[in-house]
């Protein structure tokens, strides 16, 4: 995916997400805002990237990595929306 594209789709999702900022708790924003991936996953997601960007990466893998990137991108956008929860109403 091109840079401009990501951006696009940064935008698109977070506007899409928005809604989800508004029903928040101070508690769940703080648990989301504190996700991360396990060390397994994690693993992966280097090996992967690693590879795709040396360009062996089979079509099975390259579905997997862009799972997976989709999925950081997703939970990066709910914890900004949790975050800015927790600056909003920090104390709960």
């Amino acid at each position: 995916m091109g840079t401009q594209t990501a951006s696009l789709a940064s935008r698109v999702l977070d506007r899409l997400l928005d809604p989800v900022r508004d029903v928040l708790t101070p508690e769940v924003a703080r648990a989301i805002a504190d996700l991360r991936a396990d060390a397994t996953t994690r693993e992966r997601l280097d090996e992967l990237a690693e590879r795709h960007h040396e360009g062996r990466l089979s079509p099975d893998e390259l579905a997997e990595y862009q799972a997976l990137v989709n999925g950081v991108n997703l939970i990066s956008v709910l914890q900004a929306k949790a975050r800015s929860v927790l600056k909003s109403r920090p104390s709960a």
